[in-house]
């Protein structure tokens, strides 16, 4: 099947350098085609240019994108989108002047959603974390990992990792899985950190990986929660199965996580509102993936990621929503965009690059998806009429997403 998508006002992020990232400078690099078309032979680009499409008389199928915009759809590289139930009442906490770390040791955070995932009927999970996969679709999102971590136990992280299974056969999206099992220290634990931590690795990563549930290994790396010398004992565990890790790290202390976690060869180190020079120059001058997560800074009110820092020391800048119950309520990735634009200083076409190409190298998808080019999936979406590329991060807050085409297939 040839489908032939022309008549657009512009096809933004066409590549042809087969470029697995973008570090530093390259992230304002954006090659445009005006009055672009795009070939798309069995799901995939097989050319592309501008103007009208020579020698493109043999096609399937002609879809008029009546002066759209066409760009690549997002990829948001770290969600927690599988849960039980909203935590409102925390926001209400938080509004009245209780900390994060208050509500956590009152019994909120984590623990509360491990609590209320425990006692929830897969089916019901499913149909809740399904119906959220929908929205983010409608909000341009084309592919995603999803993270388990409330779980807390052996039996319930294997049912967040088999939703999110289920969710990836049920949509269709490229979706990535994440084992969070060392989220927080559940209820039975506490006192005895190390014995949850032995749990982890002797019981929790074999179980998973005898199922096949999980594509990376993932730690919360903060005071409170999991300490360096933990964090690393569970990652190394994790890599004799094949698990590279994606790690919580300097959300709110410095560890040295970052030195050690890149001199590990994570793949990715999601977070880093708390960031220091010389640790902003280690990540950059590395193969790893800076991840910032706004939507979070946004909503718990704290610093966010140096991303232009990390930006012109060299760095790889992805941007993702942190969507979950607790600290990042949303998961709208052109918000993510335009609070990267504003509050951590980065160009729109630096936002673009982050949100799409470099969150594809996050889940190690970019061969594939990220940027429209010739052998990659046609996963695109477009914006209306008369909109640029600036009219996503300038519009906050809105949809300004017209459709959703994911390996060409149109999905809204």
């Amino acid at each position: 099947m040839t489908i032939l998508y022309h008549n657009s006002s512009q096809i933004i992020q066409v590549e042809d350098q087969g470029r697995l990232y973008k570090r530093g400078a390259e992230m304002s690099e954006i090659p445009i085609l005006e009055k672009g078309w795009m070939l798309v032979e069995n799901g995939k680009i097989i050319d592309l240019g501008s103007g009208k499409c020579p020698g493109c008389e043999r096609y399937d199928e002609s879809v008029d994108l009546q002066g759209k915009l066409v760009l690549p759809a997002f990829v948001d590289s770290h969600t927690h989108l599988v849960y039980a139930a909203n935590r409102e009442d925390e926001f209400a906490m938080r509004l009245s002047g209780k900390s994060y770390a208050e509500i956590a040791a009152a019994g909120g955070g984590i623990l509360n959603s491990a609590r209320k995932l425990a006692e929830a009927p897969e089916e019901a999970l499913l149909h809740g974390a399904y119906h959220r996969l929908q929205d983010l679709m409608r909000m341009g999102t084309g592919a995603l990992e999803i993270k388990s971590g409330y779980g807390l136990s052996t039996e319930s992280e294997l049912k967040m990792l088999r939703i999110v299974r289920q969710l990836k056969e049920k949509s269709g999206l490229d979706i990535k899985s994440t084992f969070l099992g060392a989220h927080a220290i559940p209820e039975k634990f506490k006192g005895n950190q190390e014995g949850y931590v032995n749990l982890v690795i002797d019981e929790m990563l074999p179980a998973i990986a005898e199922k096949s549930l999980a594509d990376y290994v993932d730690v919360f790396c903060e005071e409170g929660y999991f300490n360096l010398d933990q964090s690393l004992r569970i990652l190394e565990a994790a890599k004799a199965y094949g698990l590279s890790a994606k790690v919580h790290v300097n959300q709110f202390n410095s560890l040295g996580a970052i030195e050690a976690m890149v001199d590990m060869g994570a793949l990715s180190l999601d977070h880093l509102e708390v960031m220091s020079p010389k640790e902003i120059s280690y990540l950059a001058d590395s193969q790893t993936i800076a991840t910032a997560l706004p939507g979070c800074s946004l909503f718990l009110d704290i610093p966010y990621a140096p991303g232009r820092a990390i930006i012109d020391e060299g760095g790889i800048l992805a941007l993702a929503t942190d969507f979950n119950p607790g600290s990042a309520p949303g998961g709208n990735m052109a918000l993510m965009m335009s609070l990267a634009c504003t509050q951590m200083k980065l160009s729109t076409e630096e936002a673009l690059v982050a949100a799409t190409l470099n969150g594809a190298a996050a889940i190690e998808m970019s061969d594939e998806i990220g940027s429209l080019e010739r052998g990659k999936w046609a996963n695109f979406i477009t914006l209306p009429p008369g909109f640029s590329l600036a009219s996503i991060p300038y519009h906050f807050g809105h949809n300004l997403i017209m459709d959703l085409y994911l390996k060409g297939e149109k999905k809204l």
